[in-house]
């Protein structure tokens, strides 16, 4: 108990500009947190849905029942259902117009979910960079604030005609506080972003492989079909 009201003083006898500093450092670790825990529900909730296609796709459900089963939730679906149902509608759009050369209908299906995947990708990443600021910038945050505290506390033990130890400590304790909490707030900011930056690559090689694969069996099936 001691020791919290001996930490709640120090931040409590901090000058104006560290109070700002502490202040700024913990709305940066309540954000960081908040985004931590965010991300991580919807990157997860992404990779189960994106094995959960992969094992229906793979099982040998035919293709157009599939698309028939999950075009009408076009507008809701993420992730590999999204780019699947992109892929097959244009491939659809491009049969209806009774497009001869392959190549053609090969192309626009690949440009389709293209586009799809890449604003998948861009709604994983989202708010990621703002986690990476977090982690660069709260240190040096915290390291001004720490500075500043202690040149307040020389320039207070300079008006004094005897200095010691006693009268200086409070003042750079309290000052090395602010660098503690950049730190506090920059070290779980940098982990969940390098794991989630790691994991959102992952999934984006993923989409990236559905999409080769996907092409070479709509090729296949051009093929049958001429044939």
């Amino acid at each position: 108990m001691n020791a919290d009201m001996s930490l709640l003083s120090l931040i409590a006898n901090a000058s104006f500009l560290v109070k700002m500093v502490m202040l700024v450092l913990l709305l940066a670790s309540v954000v960081s947190w908040t985004l931590i825990f965010q991300r991580g529900k919807i990157l997860r909730d992404s990779a189960k849905l994106t094995n959960d296609f992969e094992n229906t796709f793979w099982s040998g459900t035919d293709i157009a029942k599939l698309y028939s089963k999950m075009s009408p939730k076009e507008h809701r679906l993420e992730g590999l259902r999204a780019i699947f149902v992109s892929g097959f509608k244009e491939y659809n759009r491009m049969q209806k117009l009774h497009v001869q050369d392959p190549d053609l209908c090969i192309e626009a299906v690949q440009r389709a979910m293209r586009i799809t995947a890449s604003n998948e990708e861009t709604r994983l990443e989202s708010n990621l960079p703002l986690l990476a600021t977090i982690q660069s910038m709260s240190p040096y945050i915290g390291l001004f604030g720490t500075v500043w505290g202690i040149m307040h506390s020389f320039r207070q033990l300079g008006a004094v005609q005897q200095a010691s130890l006693a009268m200086v400590a409070p003042g750079i304790s309290e000052a090395l506080i602010a660098t503690a909490m950049g730190l506090i707030a920059a070290i779980p900011a940098g982990i969940a972003y390098n794991r989630y930056i790691a994991q959102v690559d992952s999934l984006s090689i993923k989409y990236k492989n559905f999409t080769e694969e996907f092409i070479a069996i709509l090729q296949r099936k051009m093929v049958q079909i001429d044939e």
